[in-house]
């Protein structure tokens, strides 16, 4: 298993965000990958907005994972919408 890290933006509203996180926590599990440090980088601006929105709560996953994995997870996490309102981006 490698290192990698994971950045991810989730909306300034605490419930939406608090949701993003365990969607992406489960998802992460999903693919066997062992969680090593959740860092709350916290509310920034973006550089440009992202639906419609000009600030971002900044997340950063630390994480042991099969490198065969990463192709994965990069299909269901680029810049898709996690519940709508998170953006991934491994």
């Amino acid at each position: 298993m490698k290192k990698y890290e994971l950045m991810t933006i989730y909306p300034l509203d605490d419930e939406k965000s608090k949701k993003g996180a365990e969607d992406v926590r489960n998802t992460l599990a999903s693919f066997s990958a062992e969680i090593e440090k959740e860092d709350a980088f916290g509310d920034r601006d973006l550089t440009y907005q992202i639906n419609k929105q000009k600030r971002g709560r900044f997340v950063l996953y630390t994480m042991k994972l099969n490198p065969s994995k990463i192709a994965e997870i990069e299909k269901i996490s680029e810049f898709n919408p996690v519940d709508g309102k998170a953006y991934n981006r491994l």
